[in-house]
């Protein structure tokens, strides 16, 4: 897209906010990078310079558009779509992997020299691992410094700067003033003091040990909020999920601790959903925040989904019916995988008993400041070796459950670095687990966009009732839906009434506490 300078000057001059996080816009003239929906006065066209992200315009010395914030726009959803080397790395490095175990670390995850990567990098998104990682740690700085009340020493090393100099001299060169200034601007706009500090959370959590967040996760819009959310509060697990009414909430395993995060429904009139984050670490924000916008599929472009889509005439009234449909993810690809076997041809209140069970007995406990969540979904050496009490189904799956365990703990990556045409054969290797449970987990863990799950009861019944055809003649059907088949499939599951496909009305109706 960056590359077309005739096609960015027109987005520019229109402010069109689809083109928000495909590109940026680097002003000459002022020094300035924008996102191309920029309230400001439009540049002139001789003046603009395109870069496909903000680390590129970093590294060629803009900074950061006060006034539009281009860095808080959704990611390009290019990295969710393609599968390659460049978008694995890209979907790593969000998750924090560079600031963990460096950029050593993230080749030897891809499968590249640290050199080839990074030239690779720089040609497909103007700035090697280095250079992404930087601007992501700005980001999650500037979040810490406006919507926390952490000493400014805290946020450095939070959001995974190295020294507070290289903090100060990043915010400085990305925003273009200091930390301190930066946070005495936001708390005169809010006229309130910051939240998220030990000593100043109202709701309990520093006496869980927890620093609270809030965070803004901005979309691109349209987003069908009931869809999403129906989805996860339909299967929530007693335990690590709950839906009090107003907020899906659930627990989170991460790096250096855990968490809980509170997500509701956006306000239609706004393009972003917001999310309370208690975390026992705060230098887990950068991964807490990639999980849930993975959670929630907020790096799509429903424009591009929902045109391919309506171009079919039996999706079409479907698509206009409910635009923005997304697919619900999840925040680990292990708990997805064995959730997905545990729900071979059982209904969904029968998988919510028997995964509740699980987590009853192998997960890790949590104190939940302001709910009822009570545990850590169990890691994949805890269920691998779960005795028959706890897994009471038939032989046959419970050696599928073992197997996929001992897979993981071996090394078999579902998650976001995963190779996906890997994934999918060392999947279909074990012994019981066949199609639908593959392309489940590449849907829903893997985040391919383009996964489809013919043989799945409730697509059966949605193709007859829609007069499409069933078996391999569905899959020949479903070429036309391309590259989008994920986005096909939660239409397909709203032609028929089921819980998944709308939220509850307002009140606790996800049981609390353990099963």
């Amino acid at each position: 897209m960056h590359t077309d300078h005739a096609r960015c000057v027109r987005a520019v001059q229109g402010r069109d906010a689809r083109f928000d996080g495909l590109f940026v816009t680097g002003v000459v003239s002022t020094g300035i990078y924008c996102r191309p929906s920029c309230p400001a006065r439009t540049p002139a066209p001789h003046n603009m310079r395109f870069y496909p992200s903000a680390a590129a315009a970093h590294r060629e010395g803009f900074r950061a558009c006060k006034r539009c914030l281009p860095d808080a726009t959704p990611g390009s959803p290019q990295w969710n779509v393609r599968a390659d080397v460049v978008a694995r790395s890209v979907r790593l490095i969000e998750d924090g992997l560079v600031d963990r175990v460096g950029v050593p670390g993230l080749a030897a995850a891809v499968g590249y020299s640290p050199r080839h990567l990074e030239r690779l990098m720089l040609a497909e998104v103007g700035a090697g691992p280095l250079g992404l990682a930087r601007a992501q740690r700005a980001q999650t700085a500037r979040t810490l410094i406006e919507r926390s009340a952490l000493p400014l020493t805290e946020v450095a090393w939070a959001a995974g700067f190295g020294s507070v100099r290289s903090f100060n001299e990043t915010i400085r060169a990305v925003y273009g003033t200091s930390p301190s200034e930066l946070r005495g601007r936001s708390s005169s706009r809010r006229g309130v003091g910051a939240v998220g500090s030990a000593g100043e959370e109202p709701d309990g959590a520093q006496a869980a040990g927890y620093s609270l967040v809030r965070v803004r996760l901005p979309f691109r819009p349209p987003l069908e909020p009931r869809q999403l959310l129906g989805h996860l509060v339909a299967t929530a697990v007693p335990g690590i999920e709950e839906w009090n009414g107003t907020a899906y909430r659930r627990t989170l395993r991460l790096p250096h601790g855990h968490g809980i995060v509170a997500v509701r429904p956006p306000d239609p009139a706004r393009a972003h959903v917001e999310a309370d984050l208690h975390l026992s670490d705060v230098r887990d924000l950068t991964a807490a925040v990639h999980r849930v916008r993975s959670l929630l599929d907020l790096d799509a472009d429903p424009g591009a989904v929902d045109e391919a889509l309506a171009s079919d005439p039996v999706l079409a009234p479907h698509v206009r019916r409910s635009p923005g449909r997304r697919v619900p993810r999840t925040v680990d690809a292990g708990e997805l995988a064995v959730r997905a076997v545990l729900g071979q041809q059982v209904s969904t209140s029968s998988a919510r008993t028997l995964t509740g069970r699980l987590v009853a007995r192998l997960g890790d406990p949590v104190t939940d400041p302001v709910g009822g969540l009570s545990r850590l979904f169990p890691e994949p050496e805890r269920w691998a070796g779960a005795p028959d009490d706890v897994l009471r189904i038939p032989g046959g799956r419970r050696r599928t459950v073992r197997s996929l365990g001992a897979a993981l703990d071996a090394g078999l990556d579902l998650g976001p670095g995963a190779d996906r045409d890997e994934a999918r054969g060392r999947l279909a290797d074990i012994p019981g687990i066949g199609p639908w449970t593959v392309e489940t987990v590449a849907m829903r863990a893997m985040g391919d966009p383009d996964a489809f799950i013919p043989t799945d009861l409730g697509i059966r019944a949605a193709a007859t009732g829609l007069g499409l055809p069933g078996g391999r003649d569905l899959v020949s059907r479903a070429e036309a839906w391309r590259p989008f088949r994920s986005y096909a499939v939660q239409h397909l599951w709203a032609v028929l009434p089921h819980p998944v496909n709308d939220l509850p009305d307002p009140g606790p109706t996800i049981p609390r506490g353990e099963s």
